[in-house]
């Protein structure tokens, strides 16, 4: 089967180099175990960096040009956007892809496993980190704090699982057929239902400063259970009969107040209770406001990134 390697990238010029050689070596001993065909590469996306990626990977192309070729992205358009753009690029001409992010914290020693798995009929292998020690307490906590979120929002995702995986091209065809424009790919790909495997491997230490901080990791979080779920709706409806009924019981209280003139003594509970519900009305508002602006954003049918230039 011809394979193609799909590599975002976003200002990675100091590892790329490093990261390429990486990935042509494991990709020429496949192609020796006669894994791959001779004509499987790899892509690389450069997500509209600012930095020297896309000279770098035209130095690389010029080095390896029958192994590398390469999308340059029009603008930022994220990771997601830009790992989509690779895909269905290679769905054009590559039996089976593989995506993985261009640091290589996920072991490219597993990809042979992956290949075969593929050929034992497997549509979809997804890599799954069993071992995260080389990632921080905070980054590790904050990962099984999302999967746990996801679960409970009936979001359907494979736990420790990102975005290195295996398609297949009939699997890549499917995944064509969503049009949603925020993105979530860990999400989309186990709704496909194809047949799947897993393979286990050990998260390597990261060689640069990570791009996904905390933040982008929270807000990927965030657009992957409203994308997914109306779970936090559910929540909101279900919140607001409890405060109604609260509320209910401190009409009765002020009432009763009222009635044996001591009204002056709960001043310091309505008032509690005023703010309390004031802020509650404010939080589910911007709940039903994030709802409202991606059915606003799907509505206009965007095209999900822009390419400006193919090696």
């Amino acid at each position: 089967m011809k394979l193609l390697i799909v590599v975002p990238c976003y200002n990675e010029e100091t590892i790329l180099r490093d990261s390429s050689r990486k990935l042509i070596d494991i990709l020429d001993a496949m192609k020796r175990d006669r894994l791959v065909s001779a004509d499987s590469g790899i892509i690389f996306v450069d997500d509209g960096s600012t930095d020297r990626t896309w000279q770098t990977i035209r130095a690389l192309h010029d080095e390896h040009p029958n192994e590398i070729s390469a999308l340059r992205l029009a603008a930022n358009r994220g990771h997601q956007s830009a790992l989509l753009a690779g895909l269905m690029e290679a769905k054009k001409a590559a039996d089976i892809t593989i995506s993985i992010d261009a640091d290589l914290q996920d072991d490219i020693e597993v990809l042979p496993e992956m290949v075969r798995q593929a050929e034992a009929g497997a549509d979809i292998v997804f890599g799954v980190r069993n071992d995260r020690s080389s990632d921080s307490w905070c980054k590790r906590f904050f990962a099984e704090l999302f999967y746990r979120l996801m679960r409970a929002m009936g979001v359907k995702t494979i736990n420790n699982h990102a975005d290195f995986r295996l398609m297949s091209a009939r699997a890549l065809e499917a995944l064509s057929e969503y049009r949603e424009v925020n993105l979530f790919l860990r999400g989309l790909v186990p709704l496909l239902g194809f047949d799947t495997a897993t393979v286990y491997y050990k998260r390597l230490p990261a060689t640069r400063a990570t791009h996904y901080s905390i933040p982008k990791m929270l807000h990927l979080a965030w657009d992957g259970i409203t994308s997914f779920s109306v779970y936090p709706i559910t929540i909101i409806s279900i919140s607001g009969v409890i405060f109604m009924l609260i509320g209910i019981a401190v009409l009765c209280y002020i009432l009763f107040s009222k009635f044996i003139g001591d009204t002056v003594r709960g001043w310091t509970f309505l008032a509690s209770l005023i703010v309390i519900f004031g802020g509650f009305q404010t939080f589910a508002l911007g709940i039903i406001g994030e709802y409202i602006a991606k059915t606003y954003l799907e509505s206009k049918h965007r095209p999900r990134y822009c390419i400006r230039e193919r090696i």
